[in-house]
């Protein structure tokens, strides 16, 4: 990563090296706020030989037995601490979400600079707590109109972290990152990156490192790194081998009414109640409908698709003028897609109250049945809206197993 930003820090202490011909191994810095120090991170590259000489020998009357801040880092256990005397400048990436260095490099030593004038710039300050995480540029505007900022989505995670995380918790999960806001490029992402806060944990899947959340920390701090959507895997970390929900997403051909997708998905819940199935609605915040079925989890990957895929193909054979289970836009016009695609090992489906990256910052809701059949359209709940809606609105069903009983009935 292309290192962009300078500041100057005050250099508190050094780890030594253990490589012959090298003094120490990095510089530890930090900045004077509020009347104390404040640790900034490490900086281990920048330096020459003449370099490492002369940062020793200006060192070398400093050292002192304690450590200027409090409390020490586990990264710092171990240093040579000094008096904090001298300040640095060093180029620098970015400030982490804990007001961390990233791929910092030192420049030199700047004599012309007490160490009690070095502070934060207040761009780099501009830090709001929210669940634990510090978050930068909290006024940067995501959603024009209405105007919502990186805030405003920080603390609605925070308020609907126990509603997100009833269905997102502990599964792998890929994010949509607008980090300049809807107007901005817009990533897909399945890997945490560097500078990812640690509340956003780690899922190894056949060798690869996926995300994953368990707490409003986890929201936050995806949010923190530019995240407006949450997806999820239908499986959770403990089972990837056993989907615990299957999702039909019914998407209409452009130019369909919401009522027609509404009759769809009361159609396809009876369809699945008389196989011995529930299932609950959510708006996707979009133009279609969800219809989830929770699962116990007793099939895996490939029964659950094939499940799924045999449904919606079966559906399409009785009103090919209305349903389709292929994704060609031929075979879509006027008609409404059947998505049983995410139902694959690694496919995602948006999570339930999670934001979407479109105009008016829509939310992805379950809302009951009864209410769906009054619902005008699909993207009908902004933030302040979700706000108030809870899954104890609908009445979840309980989960079921996909068994070879229901497979022979959905076979008949």
């Amino acid at each position: 990563m292309k290192c962009e930003n300078r500041a100057e820090f005050v250099i508190i202490g050094y780890q030594p090296s253990d490589k012959r011909g090298r003094d120490f191994a990095s510089l530890l810095l930090a900045t004077r706020e509020g009347g104390k120090l404040v640790y900034r991170g490490r900086v281990g590259t920048g330096f020459d030989a003449d370099t490492q000489t002369a940062l020793t020998a200006a060192m070398a009357p400093l050292r002192v037995s304690r450590a200027p801040v409090s409390p020490i880092p586990a990264e710092a256990r171990g240093a040579h601490w000094l008096r904090p005397d001298l300040v640095a400048e060093i180029r620098y990436g970015e400030i982490t979400g804990d007001g961390r260095l990233r791929h910092a490099s030192f420049v030199a030593l700047r004599e012309d600079k007490p160490a009690r004038e070095v502070h934060m710039d207040p761009d780099m300050t501009d830090r709001v707590m929210v669940s634990g995480i510090a978050l930068s540029s909290g006024g940067r505007v995501i959603f024009p109109k209405p105007k919502i900022t990186k805030l405003d989505l920080a603390r609605y995670h925070e308020a609907m972290a126990d509603r997100i995380l009833a269905e997102a918790a502990d599964r792998p999960l890929s994010l949509v990152r607008l980090p300049e806001g809807l107007d901005g490029a817009r990533f897909f992402q399945k890997h945490a990156g560097k500078g990812f806060p640690d509340a956003i944990h780690s899922v190894d899947i056949d060798g690869e490192a996926y995300m994953s959340v368990r707490d409003a920390a986890g929201l936050v701090g995806a949010v923190q790194m530019g995240t407006v959507e949450f997806h999820l895997w239908a499986a959770r970390a403990d089972r990837l081998d056993r989907p615990d929900r299957m999702v039909f997403d019914l998407d209409p051909d452009e130019g369909l009414g919401f009522a027609k997708v509404r009759d769809a998905a009361a159609e396809l819940r009876d369809v699945l109640s008389d196989l011995g199935l529930g299932a609950y609605a959510m708006v996707t915040g979009g133009k279609g409908v969800h219809v989830v079925v929770p699962l116990r989890r007793i099939a895996g990957w490939d029964t659950v698709k094939l499940f799924a895929e045999t449904l919606a193909s079966v559906l399409a054979q009785r009103a090919p003028d209305r349903f389709t289970a292929t994704m060609s836009k031929a075979r879509r016009k006027d008609r409404i897609f059947i998505d049983w695609l995410r139902n694959e090992r690694g496919a995602t489906a948006i999570a339930p109250f999670s934001v979407r990256a479109r105009p008016g910052a829509p939310v992805a809701v379950p809302v009951a049945w009864d209410e769906l059949a009054r619902l005008r359209r699909a993207d009908g709940f902004d933030l302040a809206a979700a706000r108030t809606r809870d899954w104890s609105d609908l009445a979840r069903p309980k989960p079921v197993g996909l068994s070879a009983t229901v497979m022979d009935r959905l076979g008949r």
